[in-house]
């Protein structure tokens, strides 16, 4: 069964090397579908679908728009019980992502952790490595971590809890608070928590500290839809931005970024020929919200 929410990871011109990097660093990882999109406003457009540790992810390479910051990173769990090398295999996947990259919080000994660290890789794409306690309840090795921080800072609670509400197979997990002494972080406000959206584990935390960034395109959440109802339900729940509404894209309250798409474009993409895709991408490049109708009759050359 493929994932609901797929994290999209936008790229200048680096989707294809990046995904071919990241591969090469986790067990059970390939490159599952590469195409292009032609004609777009950033010219041609390489897409590419990969899975990393079982853990499906995208990426696009649309131009220097935007680019990545620790706002949204990506937790691996090192799980001595789901993989015998977890101890080494942390070392080994740190080294290789410290190349050429920027150590954000060095990999040691942490009173949550026996071994953790927060780096940024040679793509600027933030990642948490983590060997995880082999008897606590177990969770997937690749997490996505958003972090709430200046002007929606102390509402990584509130926005779990929105979440929730707006997904199915969906609940809370653990949360854990910042206490008194811990400034610039407010007593109270969330250090870590997590919660499940469509079967799927998310994490998020507060922080208080002067980050100079915030959630971007860099790293938005597509959602694959199976209906038309299904776009609008999604697009109504999550949408506050009107300005950031364009071609299947939106911005909740948060300002988290999100894809609201029909499954059928894998279809279109992955098996349509080239006059196809020009066509479904000439259609969709005049939308907004998808009109699943009017992509299929472009397919079909309606």
């Amino acid at each position: 069964m493929k994932q609901k929410i797929v994290p999209h990871l936008w790229f200048d011109k680096e989707a294809k090397a990046a995904a071919e990097f990241y591969t090469s660093l986790f067990p059970d990882s390939q490159i599952t579908h590469l195409s292009t999109l032609q004609g777009t406003p950033s010219g041609d457009c390489d897409i590419v679908s990969f899975k990393l540790w079982g853990y499906e992810l995208m990426a696009i390479s649309a131009g220097p728009l935007f680019k990545f910051n620790p706002s949204i990173s990506f937790m691996v769990n090192f799980d001595p019980a789901q993989d015998p090398e977890a101890s080494s295999r942390i070392d080994q996947i740190w080294e290789q992502l410290a190349d050429g990259g920027e150590v954000m919080m060095p990999i040691n000994e942490y009173p949550f952790s026996k071994r953790y660290g927060w780096i940024k890789d040679k793509y600027g794409l933030s990642w948490q490595l983590m060997l995880t306690n082999p008897e606590g309840e177990p969770r997937p090795m690749i997490i996505p971590s958003l972090m709430f921080t200046g002007d929606v800072c102390g509402q990584a609670e509130a926005a779990g809890d929105f979440y929730v509400s707006v997904f199915q197979d969906a609940k809370r997990g653990n949360i854990a608070r910042y206490s008194e002494g811990m400034e610039p972080d407010q007593a109270g406000t969330v250090m870590f928590s997590e919660f499940q959206l469509e079967g799927q584990w998310f994490a998020a935390m507060d922080s208080a500290r002067n980050h100079n960034f915030a959630f971007n395109e860099a790293i938005s959440l597509l959602v694959r839809c199976e209906n038309q109802a299904e776009i609008d339900q999604y697009w109504e729940q999550l949408s506050v931005v009107p300005e950031a509404e364009q071609c299947g894209w939106l911005k909740d309250q948060y300002g988290v970024s999100w894809q609201i798409a029909p499954t059928q474009m894998d279809t279109f993409m992955n098996n349509g020929s080239p006059e196809q895709i020009a066509r479904v991408t000439q259609a969709f490049m005049q939308m907004k919200k998808f009109d699943l109708a009017k992509l299929e009759k472009a397919y079909a050359g309606e």
